[in-house]
């Protein structure tokens, strides 16, 4: 199985305050054989980041064995590559490491973004204080909106405090300290979307495949899916602290079994963005459409389907100025499930919105994508819009 190997070798005040403190402000922020092979899909790359290693071993379980986290990631996270590489030849796949080797954080997320990954998947285990603790769990960046969120972005945040230079690599950033955590929770994610999508994906597998307790997918400010340029998730594949699931993770069978429902995930998440790219007709290039177009205003927009471009998405008020987005004048807000969304431009057409999605990715927005309302202002799925106007 060829299997493309990637290294990257870039060498107390309370929990309830910080939490009280972040959801105060609002701050910003998600056992099977491998399927048949499927052809060429919009996700080629894909970066997998097995926590901890080399002089870092993660959490230490129950004491009974002398496996760690460290081995249980770097194990699932091989097998996962294996899999996506043998289902999706075209695909490729990369590791932050590949072997038990100490990356440090940083360079995790400086190994993606150089690699332009259009997905990101980070490995662990968990650990709790009560033996009874038990489940699977998949984080997205975002603010911790409960204690046991914040206790999980802290434990992972300190394998910086094993690195070199800490200051330098990290600003200053301290993992312990309240206000660090509020500054990493106010990074916005213009990938959160697709980050909780896959997430979602990953925890089903995890329940019904592998029969894991569903922990849920929840936001925390974890360092290493923070400062990724392309949609990102944690997975907690249980906790070593239980002797069940110790047990069950440590064995061949319990890694074979995860890693195919994550590798699974992946599947479902890349078939649903084939399909997504394949609804939307191609644009035929013209010296007109290579031009830069204008957002209409909504009194130009005539009355049906309108097509917008979604920029980002935040749990905080981002103020409406171009300096807050890359320069892109004519941005507008709106709010959908308490979260706050910042759409790009205003056409009646396709055609024009695919035209205004280039030029917010060619700002900078990498994750911009064509959204749909109806004459009313209500959001609607883009494949009714197509249907609609055409």
């Amino acid at each position: 199985m060829d299997v493309k190997i990637q290294l990257s070798k870039w060498s107390k005040k309370r929990p309830q305050f910080i939490i009280a403190i972040i959801l105060f402000s609002g701050i910003i922020l998600i056992a099977s054989t491998v399927p048949k092979k499927t052809s060429k899909g919009v996700i080629t790359r894909v970066v997998i980041d097995a926590g901890h290693g080399g002089k870092d071993p993660g959490n230490l379980g129950t004491g009974r064995n002398k496996v760690t986290e460290k081995t249980i990631a770097l194990n699932v996270s091989l097998k996962v590559g294996a899999y996506i590489k043998e289902a999706f030849p075209d695909v490729e796949v990369y590791y932050t490491r590949d072997d038990d080797t100490f990356i440090p954080l940083h360079e995790r997320t400086k190994f993606a973004n150089t690699k332009d990954a259009d997905l990101f998947i980070s490995i662990h285990c968990d650990a709790f204080t009560r033996e009874s603790a038990k489940g699977t769990g998949t984080y997205v960046m975002g603010a911790a909106k409960t204690e046991a969120n914040l206790r999980m972005a802290q434990k992972e945040n300190k394998a910086m405090l094993l690195e070199e230079n800490l200051d330098e690599n990290y600003g200053g950033f301290d993992p312990n300290s309240p206000e660090g955590l509020i500054e990493l929770s106010l990074r916005q994610n213009a990938h959160i979307h697709q980050s909780l999508k896959f997430a979602k994906e990953v925890q089903d597998q995890m329940r019904d495949r592998v029969g894991r307790i569903d922990r849920g997918v929840r936001q925390a400010p974890y360092w290493v899916i923070s400062f990724t340029t392309m949609p990102s998730v944690l997975v907690e594949l249980g906790f070593l602290t239980n002797k069940e699931e110790e047990d069950f993770l440590i064995s061949d069978q319990g890694q074979d079994y995860t890693a195919s429902a994550i590798y699974r995930a992946f599947k479902t998440y890349k078939t649903t963005m084939e399909i997504l790219d394949e609804a939307q007709p191609e644009k035929v290039e013209n010296d007109k459409s290579k031009e830069a177009i204008q957002p209409n205003s909504e009194t130009n927009t005539p009355k049906g389907v309108i097509f917008k471009v979604q920029l980002l998405s935040s749990s905080a008020k981002v103020e409406l100025k171009p300096g807050n987005f890359k320069g892109l004048e004519n941005v507008i807000e709106y709010e959908d499930n308490g979260m706050y969304k910042y759409l790009y431009g205003s056409t009646s057409t396709y055609e024009g919105a695919k035209n205004l999605q280039k030029g917010a990715r060619q700002s900078g927005y990498k994750g911009a994508f064509v959204v749909a309302f109806d004459e009313h202002n209500n959001r609607i799925a883009l494949e009714k819009a197509l249907k609609l106007t055409n």
